[in-house]
């Protein structure tokens, strides 16, 4: 466990407009700063107090007074203390050590907390990076724990609108021989997304904020082309995106944006000669500062106890034939 330690310093000169500037509105600046750097700040006025690790503690000390400059010359929002936060290369000081802090994030149904290690560290990822993977066997809480952060952003204004996205790999993204229009076409493969939502917010406000465009679920080959900023963004079966998909995905991503990919790499469906997106990204960007990487196992399925003893027996066969190669067929 990292050492901790307590900062208390004032901030000169003591003035109450830059002091909300600098706080912004109900404090949201100073959360980013706290949940960025899993460190704690109070404050009397222009006396603050810092507890947390050595090495957070120095880091957020230097960046609220370099923000206290600030704020006397221009007004603060979001993206600016976003901004400053990766000038400051807080994501190195987190991955050095820093204990995440809890994530309880608030919707219709509730409070919704990670159950286990793994589905803490996955929400406290996602509020602190701009793009996120959540990896491994379903039932995991890839996709809704991912759909609750969404929604949580949305109804506290955090973004102005939600992007889900699926590859429709089984059809090729060639949907022209389904019936019906293309809504019709496309919703058996982004259902799971449609599920998730109802659950958060209850059918009639997702049709509401659908036919708004607030929301908005389409197949992968759509993103083609647009810059999202301000939106919340997920990819879900990412496992079943190709190489130039997962990158035209990645590359979407605007100021104010959140992105969080999920997928299953036992479950691709692409063709046996084509490398799976989600393999690439992750042997591409997993040394890459400011994107987060969470990887679930068996044991932390939240289904019926009998899935996670599917997925244990099946990944048991599959280190097997690793191991000895596959059975004759």
């Amino acid at each position: 466990m990292p050492a901790r330690t307590v900062s208390e310093f004032t901030l000169d000169p003591a003035d109450s407009e830059r002091l909300a500037n600098l706080s912004g509105p109900f404090d949201g600046h100073l959360r980013m700063i706290e949940l960025r750097l899993g460190v704690e700040i109070a404050n009397r006025g222009n006396i603050f107090r810092i507890d947390g690790s050595v090495g957070a503690v120095g880091q957020a000390e230097k960046l609220l007074r370099r923000l206290w400059k600030d704020a006397g010359e221009e007004t603060l929002d979001e993206n600016a203390i976003h901004l400053a936060l990766t000038e400051f290369g807080v994501d190195q000081v987190v991955q050095d050590g820093i204990e995440p802090q809890e994530v309880a994030i608030r919707v219709k149904r509730g409070t919704i907390r990670g159950r286990g290690a793994n589905q803490a560290k996955y929400l406290h990822a996602i509020a602190t990076h701009d793009i996120n993977f959540g990896i491994g066997p379903a039932g995991t809480g890839k996709t809704f724990l991912a759909v609750a952060s969404a929604v949580e952003a949305l109804n506290e204004s955090r973004v102005q609108r939600l992007i889900l996205v699926r590859p429709a790999v089984e059809a090729g993204e060639k949907l022209g021989f389904l019936p019906g229009d293309l809504t019709q076409k496309v919703d058996p493969y982004l259902r799971p997304l449609y599920d998730a939502l109802y659950e958060m917010l209850g059918v009639e406000k997702v049709v509401k904020l659908l036919e708004k465009n607030v929301i908005e679920i389409a197949p992968l080959a759509y993103m083609r082309g647009r810059t999202l900023n301000d939106a919340y963004v997920i990819l879900d079966e990412a496992q079943n995106t190709t190489i130039e998909q997962m990158k035209m995905f990645l590359t979407r991503i605007g100021y104010g944006s959140t992105a969080v990919v999920t997928g299953d790499l036992t479950q691709v469906d692409l063709p046996k000669h084509v490398k799976s997106g989600l393999r690439d990204a992750l042997d591409v960007l997993r040394n890459v500062s400011g994107i987060s990487f969470t990887f679930f196992e068996a044991k932390d399925v939240v289904r019926h106890p009998l899935v996670s003893r599917i997925v244990t027996a099946y990944e048991a066969r599959d280190a097997k034939d690793a191991q000895s190669g596959p059975p004759n067929t």
